[in-house]
């Protein structure tokens, strides 16, 4: 699996080829998006609607959007915070980490797991953390299966919805 950062066009914007196949994965995660509330109809994703979040989580210059690769085809994106806004928050975070339901169970997403903690690590990072919405129970036992752990409960910082926040030592 290759990882690279999210490329874009001089104006800022996901090329065309490549947004037509973020939104695929994006829409093929259906049950995901059901749940997030993320998008207006889970049924229906459109490109502008991932094009504008995808710019939404870029306004941040903390953020990194990474692709995962795999014999040519995208199969996963992962997105990142250096920093939270919380000062007294010390770890970078993954914000999302998202695996394309036609290749998900291959191990994708154990490995691009361990990518993102690779990243970091060499960063010099000692800990990373993630939230985990309280309606996710998969996510949830996928993140405490590669040695995540609880270390809290809150609402996530943009629509409130309740979380499990987890950190793993790196």
């Amino acid at each position: 699996m290759i990882l690279t950062p999210l490329p874009l066009t001089p104006d800022h914007d996901i090329p065309a080829p490549l947004l037509t196949e973020l939104t695929a994965l994006y829409a093929s995660n259906h049950e995901f998006q059901a749940l997030s509330g993320d998008f207006p109809d889970p049924d229906d994703i459109r490109p502008e609607q991932v094009a504008a979040s995808v710019a939404d989580e870029l306004a941040n210059q903390d953020v990194e959007v990474l692709l995962a690769r795999s014999e040519g085809k995208l199969v996963g994106v992962v997105i990142t915070l250096a920093h939270h806004p919380d000062p007294a928050d010390p770890d970078p975070w993954i914000g999302l980490l998202m695996v394309d339901a036609s290749a998900q169970r291959r191990g994708y997403g154990r490995q691009l797991a361990s990518l993102v903690e690779d990243r970091f690590r060499t960063g010099g990072r000692s800990g990373v953390r993630l939230a985990v919405l309280d309606n996710n129970p998969k996510a949830l036992a996928f993140w405490t299966t590669l040695g995540y752990e609880i270390i809290g409960r809150r609402e996530d910082r943009r629509l409130a919805r309740p979380c499990a926040v987890l950190r793993k030592e790196l």
